[in-house]
């Protein structure tokens, strides 16, 4: 029941900094993603079972929110937890320069995705433009640190010292 609690209140959280870090962000044209952010850092402190649905929901949150085609921010997402999971075991992500380019990285290739699945289930596209892309993949590379540093601190049992 406690892990459910923490669960909420990241989740809680990251909806609110995403909503006030897309919107602050939007006057000078970046396209932040800041649950994208929290669902990879989420990835790299939890067991899979409970990883991969957090990841989809975050995406899937976003979907209920935007006009586009509805579930291609849920896949992409999965596909980010996908690449996290696969790279857990190799990467050490409690430091501070491979959650920078984990981030900055899937940022952009879940912006990509997203362009691909839109032109191939739509017959139409929208591309926030590579500045904007980039950008917004910047900014959050670099709120990636903190993320994650609240992340592993709310949800990891620092008695135990495991990944729950």
């Amino acid at each position: 029941m406690w892990k459910i609690c923490k669960l909420i209140t990241l989740f809680v959280l990251a909806t609110v900094c995403h909503w006030g870090f897309a919107t602050l962000f939007s006057y000078v044209g970046l396209s932040v993603n800041f649950m994208l952010v929290f669902a990879m850092a989420f990835c790299t402190v939890a067991r899979l079972e409970i990883g991969y649905p957090v990841a989809f929901f975050c995406g899937l949150f976003l979907d209920f929110f935007g006009a586009k085609l509805f579930g291609n921010n849920a896949f992409s997402f999965t596909a980010a937890a996908l690449v996290v999971y696969t790279l857990r075991e190799r990467i050490d992500f409690a430091s501070i320069l491979p959650q920078i380019v984990m981030v900055f990285l899937t940022t952009c290739a879940v912006g990509v995705l997203n362009s691909l699945l839109l032109m191939r289930f739509t017959s139409s596209s929208l591309w926030p433009g590579t500045i904007s892309l980039v950008g917004g993949a910047a900014v959050g590379a670099f709120l990636a640190p903190i993320v994650f540093a609240v992340v592993r601190f709310v949800w990891v049992d620092l008695s135990a010292d495991e990944h729950l």
